[in-house]
């Protein structure tokens, strides 16, 4: 085997233009999608756990097809299928200061829909985990449902929902290589790009499988930060003097 570690470290420590372009477009694609899929997720969430049958049933039926589904497949029915149908076309959308390509579009929205329907389930189990007793309390305070969510519930619901969601997005990070299939160059496609002009095959491919490991170590060390952040007042919510002090606040007297 030839190896060229002049290449190689070249490469790795001096990234070509083309290279950075995919690794901001790989980090941008991860953030927006993950933000967005989270998002609707905590409405599939909420459509899983309403009273209405009819929301029931839809947001199930969402999560039973996007999660039996693969997402190589989706992205391929939002950007092809859909345009070759005549119901959906992707167009460059060009915001003055910056361009977004229609594939990047259909992308963004593939990996959306998909992270929303896990991320539905993450957020549904953490929202039950939460003692029903607190939301009786709330409302017989008079609590909005929407002001008991947004105080009570999802403060809470939070502490076990962050680790799944780290973990999600650290598999975000590597489910972008998919959307090389319908050219989007994140750093996949970026490799590819350089290989085919310079056939230095296994010395590109060994650079940016290092720089994917290096993007979900650092986000490994982050996530821990941040778990790490919350897993103490949860850790102290789940002992009964602690909830006492929470009812006592609640009520405004001992319980």
């Amino acid at each position: 085997m030839n190896f060229n570690w002049a290449f190689f470290f070249h490469y790795l420590l001096e990234p070509s233009s083309i290279y950075l372009h995919g690794l901001w477009l790989t980090l941008s694609i991860s953030i927006v999608a993950q933000i967005v899929g989270t998002s609707l997720g905590l409405f599939v969430a909420l459509g899983r756990l309403s009273s209405w049958r009819i929301l029931q049933a839809f947001a199930a039926f969402y999560v039973w097809v996007m999660r039996g589904t693969p997402l190589l497949v989706q992205i391929v029915f939002i950007y092809t299928a859909l345009a070759a149908a005549g119901i959906l076309r992707f167009h460059d959308i060009d915001f003055g200061f910056m361009m977004l390509p229609g594939n990047v579009q259909a992308g963004i929205i593939a990996l959306s829909l998909n992270e929303a329907a896990y991320m539905g389930e993450i957020i549904r189990a953490g929202i039950t985990s939460i003692d029903r007793g607190q939301t009786e309390a709330a409302k017989s305070l008079g609590m909005t449902p929407a002001k008991l969510l947004r105080r009570i519930i999802l403060p809470q619901a939070a502490r076990i929902i962050i680790p799944p969601l780290g973990n999600n997005f650290n598999g975000m990070l590597k489910s972008t290589t998919l959307l090389s299939v319908i050219g989007v160059p994140e750093l996949l496609l970026a490799t590819q790009m350089v290989t085919s002009a310079t056939f230095r095959v296994f010395e590109l491919y060994s650079v940016v499988a290092l720089y994917y490991l290096s993007l979900t170590t650092l986000w490994g060390f982050l996530q821990r930060i941040i778990e790490a952040r919350f897993s103490t007042p949860f850790a102290e919510t789940r002992s009964k003097a602690p909830r006492r002090r929470f009812l006592t606040s609640l009520f405004g007297a001992s319980s």
